[in-house]
């Protein structure tokens, strides 16, 4: 795991007492130092760490493309074995090292230089601060993960944000955390779909920042936030009821697309998106609009996989070229191979772009031209649905590519959901819970056999697609013919879930898809959220609770609202259930946002999946390997959301626009079947049903005396019986996995030892160490 920290003091030196001298993160790099340090923490490899200055002299202290990242290290170590709190010193172990190589806080710290040895000690040189600390003379700027920029590229960037131009500093291909300071103000920027998040704390008369959370709770001890939990579960993608929270008291979460400012200990959270009211009105997009659209998306899409092929090469510890890499990653770049269109542009456009070839000369292959390592996951419990069958087609097809290398992963029960979970190695703790743990395993198994640097394709649904609430933005712009396409798909898609293409379905299926658009078009914010909260207290007072969505049009139907509880919902109590709800209250009175409900509920969306995703590239992390995921780069996300509504809504829009980019790279030729329904949702739903039948035991046990109830949250008696009824019966399988996620986490967090943070004269400070509380309303 990777992690940046800093801080912003309240004053320029020292405070007395205040211990902020002597505390370090462990296995930590400091990067610059003064009244706003700021460290990078863990394995961060020497290309991803780059910092320039405005100035001609500080210009010369710089990482990455300078001075190897870590050369300065404590002690020379490797961080490629730190993870969250359980630390190594120089001369004894006080932890064990989980699987996959980082968690938060096992790590080692090896005589490292102390911030309390620089701080204010007199002159420094370089824009590193000066007598007395003065640091008003300092401009430069930090980049820390993939960005395509040059170094004059990035201090050009340094200049426009001098002058207030954020978003300048955004705009690059790749993806990244930028951290900004110009004089006693610094600013740290995240992205637009929140894959890098930025938390902050208060903490000693000032302001901690990190792209971790859980490091910021260790530094202010704080305890656990239940109703976060409760709000996770009862509504996974509702901003309203989330807010700024994580799952520790105190720790902020900066939204997707907002900047964090800090001058002299104080915070601003400000966005560099540009908005719009809603009293303007949206014109007219032209067919013009449309091209210029999908060719930016293009040139965004390209420009991101371009920015990966870049980058240096790197061999795992221990990698060779005999091809016997089964413990890990092979040298160079690799990608998902699944059969659908989102991954297929991926490795097709990789294999194919000039430039640097994503495999290592001298790999195997490399002498026939193969350029690319492509990876396929062939689920052996889950044959015979005809769309899986159709995707692993479609990937042979696309295989036969003379430039990729075809690895087909074959998983049986030992890569199902839920597949030791309690009983093999431990599942490395993650910052926050995420129902990807419970298929951590199964992604583990496949990115294994990837290259060390791995293209997935992510996010492009959610990026790229209509979420069903985009009807209701068109009924709003006054655009009724564009829904005749979109609410077709859906009437189709209701008779195949019925029982196939035979089936009839009724005529009123088109009338009941219009009505739920314009009630919701219709339907003010507060009222939407008023409405979700009072369904929260029905659900609580023992009212009747909706069965989960069994197909796409009921789904879309369910989708088609302000603010939706998730299927998780049903399974918590009424004490839990009434927090959330007054949540929802609170958020009713609060301003309105200035975003349509579709475009709303999109962005919800796409956060609550991002999320996930460094959730997933925390507890599936293989040693020495990076995940990629292009679609969630700002600069696609951007691009996407310049789409008009009207093509947006079309169906097959996606592969469309992918297959256009592929097109520009020189591609003409793709598979029968290109942009196809995804076998994903029924494999995977199928999958977590045969997972849980074969885990049901373990499950069981987990949940004889859960935390989730010690907290409140859920009755343990009600979770085990409906586990059995999953397993034994075709009873709903939706939100089951995401309590099992927060328990899991739940158990790790505790059972933890050590701490993010080290220093000689502080004592080891631990998040959440009075356990968990009850919630109390």
């Amino acid at each position: 795991m990777r992690w940046l920290v800093g801080w912003s003091s309240a004053t320029a030196s020292p405070v007395p007492g205040a211990g902020t001298r002597t505390l370090l993160p462990v296995g930590a790099q400091l990067l610059w130092d003064g009244p706003d340090p700021l460290w990078a923490v863990g394995d961060w490899r020497p290309d991803e760490i780059r910092v320039v200055h405005a100035d001609a002299a500080g210009a010369g202290a710089r990482y990455g493309n300078g001075a190897a990242y870590g050369a300065g290290s404590y002690g020379g170590t490797s961080y490629g074995e730190s993870s969250y709190g359980e630390s190594s010193y120089a001369n004894g172990s006080s932890g064990g090292v989980s699987y996959g190589g980082t968690s938060y806080g096992e790590g080692s710290y090896v005589n490292g230089g102390a911030y309390g040895g620089t701080y204010g000690s007199g002159p420094r040189v370089n824009g590193r601060g000066g007598p007395g600390g003065g640091a008003q003379g300092i401009a430069r700027l930090a980049v820390f993960g993939r960005c395509a920029a040059s170094d004059s590229e990035l201090r050009l960037g340094l200049v426009a944000a001098r002058g207030g131009a954020l978003r300048h500093v955004t705009a690059w291909p790749g993806s990244y955390t930028a951290v900004l300071q110009l004089g006693r103000r610094v600013t740290v920027l995240g992205d637009l779909a929140g894959a890098r998040p930025v938390f902050h704390t208060r903490f000693s008369l000032g302001t901690a920042y990190a792209t971790a959370a859980l490091p910021l709770a260790d530094l202010v001890e704080a305890g656990l936030d239940v109703t976060h939990l409760a709000a996770m579960l009862a509504c996974p993608d509702a901003p309203e009821a989330l807010g700024d929270g994580t799952p520790y008291l105190g720790v902020r979460r900066v939204p997707p697309g907002h900047a964090l400012t800090l001058r002299e200990g104080g915070t601003e959270i400000t966005g560099y998106e540009p908005t719009a009211s809603l009293a303007v009105g949206h014109q007219p997009a032209t067919a013009a609009d449309a091209d210029a659209a999908v060719a930016a998306i293009r040139d965004a899409l390209v420009e991101s996989v371009r920015a990966r092929l870049a980058q240096p090469r790197f061999v795992p510890d221990g990698a060779g070229f005999d091809g016997t890499l089964a413990d890990g990653p092979a040298p160079g770049i690799g990608a998902d191979l699944s059969g659908g269109c989102a991954s297929g542009t991926l490795a097709l456009l990789a294999a194919g772009l000039p430039g640097m070839p994503g495999m290592l000369p001298g790999a195997p292959g490399t002498a026939a031209g193969e350029r690319l390592l492509a990876v396929t996951f062939n689920d052996l419990t889950a044959g015979g649905l005809p769309l899986r069958e159709g995707e692993l087609t479609r990937a042979g097809e696309l295989a036969a590519d003379p430039r990729l290398r075809h690895v087909v992963v074959a998983g049986g029960e030992e890569a199902l959901p839920y597949a030791d979970l309690t009983g093999g190695a431990p599942i490395p703790l993650t910052d926050e819970p995420g129902p990807s743990l419970v298929v951590a395993e199964r992604h583990r198994r496949r990115l294994a056999a990837g290259g060390a640097d791995h293209l997935i394709g992510l996010g492009a649904r959610q990026v790229l697609d209509a979420h069903p609430a985009r009807l209701a933005d068109l009924l709003m712009d006054r655009r009724r013919r564009h829904l005749v396409r979109p609410v077709a798909a859906l009437t189709r898609a209701g008779g195949s879930a019925a029982g196939g293409p035979a089936v009839l379905v009724p005529l009123t299926v088109p009338i009941t898809v219009y009505r739920a658009a314009r009630r919701l078009a219709r339907t003010p914010y507060q009222q939407g959220v008023e409405d979700a909260a009072a369904r929260l207290l029905s659900y609580a007072s023992g009212g009747a609770v909706e069965r989960p969505a069994d197909g796409p049009l009921t789904a879309s139907l369910a989708a088609m609202a302000w603010v939706r509880p998730g299927p998780a919902a049903r399974w918590l109590t009424g004490e839990a259930l009434a927090e959330v709800s007054v949540r929802l209250q609170d958020a009713a009175r609060r301003p309105w946002p200035v975003e349509r409900p579709g475009e709303r509920r999109a962005h919800a969306v796409l956060a609550r999946h991002a999320a996930d995703f460094r959730v997933l590239e925390q507890a599936a992390a293989v040693p020495s390997q990076r995940l990629h995921a292009p679609y969630l780069d700002n600069a696609v996300v951007r691009a996407a959301r310049a789409l008009p509504g009207a093509l947006r809504v079309r169906p097959g829009a996606r592969a469309e626009i992918l297959g256009d980019v592929l097109g520009s790279a020189g591609v003409r030729s793709l598979p029968a079947g290109w942009g196809a329904a995804s076998h994903s949702t029924a494999s995977a739903a199928a999958a977590s049903r045969v997972g849980l039948r074969a885990a049901l035991d373990p499950l069981v046990e987990l949940f004889e005396a859960p935390l989730l109830a010690d907290a409140g949250l859920v009755d343990a008696r009600v979770i085990r019986k409906a586990l059995h009824a999953a397993a034994t019966t075709p009873a709903p399988l939706e939100g089951l996995a995401d309590l099992v996620a927060v328990e899991l986490w739940l158990r790790r967090l505790l059972a933890r030892r050590g701490s993010c943070w080290t220093g000689p004269d502080s004592p080891e400070r631990r998040a959440v160490a009075s356990g968990v509380q009850r919630l109390s309303l």
